[in-house]
Parts: structure tokens; sequence; C-alpha cells
């Protein structure tokens, strides 16, 4: 089964697939830029004060970015889009049913920096985030 059917909240991240078909091992978190700089500071990311409340950290694949950043960070400048490698996340990584039913990443735990393999400034452009082309 698929991982956009699958509703298992432990389900690993091989088992997620994206839209086309492909494992998703890639995922997205978006920073503010203050929050950023106090995560490579410190070497690792315990969460911003929405992930702190919600008991996880937030992330987004490819897919659902544009509209994480709609919904969450609406024209809102100055920010950092992080690609995690997510296979090095381990179990505290759960991929949970939340907006439309869709299957989102959360992670239960600290985010080690070591697993961002690139960064790119999230700017505004006519009123909405522009992302960096080939994210996958």
């Amino acid at each position: 089964m698929g991982g956009r059917e699958a509703c298992d909240s432990h389900a690993s991240v091989r088992d997620q697939t994206s839209h086309a078909g492909e494992p998703v091992t890639t995922i997205y978190k978006i920073f503010r830029a203050a929050e950023w700089e106090a995560a490579q500071g410190s070497g690792s990311f315990a969460g911003s004060s929405d992930d702190q409340r919600d008991g996880f950290i937030h992330f987004s694949t490819a897919e659902q970015l544009a509209g994480t950043a709609a919904r969450h960070f609406a024209g809102e400048a100055g920010l950092v889009l992080a690609e995690v490698e997510a296979d090095l996340l381990g179990p505290a990584l759960r991929w949970e049913p939340s907006r439309n039913g869709q299957l989102f990443p959360h992670l239960y735990g600290v985010l080690p920096l070591a697993s961002v393999t690139r960064t790119w400034p999230l700017p505004v452009v006519d009123g909405a985030h522009k992302f960096p082309e080939g994210l996958k």
C-alpha cells in the first residue's frame, strides 16, 4: 500500500510515496531566520513555538510545501527552507494525517542539524513564497 493511503502513524519513511509513486526520503522544514540562526548555534532544533505547543516538529514533503507556506507563513519574509534526509531521523519521525487527510512528517524529538542536507532563502515574490526548482 502506498504511503498516501496508509494511516498508520508509525509508518516508516520508506513506506511514504509522492504523488508520482516515488519513495519520500527528503522532507522540508521552513524556519524563521532567528530559529535557523539559533539552531546553527546549538547544532540542533527543538522546534518552533508552534512545534513545541503541538509536541512534535512539523515538516512537509516537496508537494506539501506551498500549502504549508501559504497557511502558516503567508507573506512572511526572511524565511529559510531546510532539506532534511528523513532516513536519518529514525523512528522518532512519524507520518500522521493532517491537512485534508494528507500524511505529514512529524518528528517527536530534536532535529539534529547533521540531518539537514542543504538550505535556501525562501523569498516572497508577488505575494507568494518562491521555492527552489527541483525539490524532490
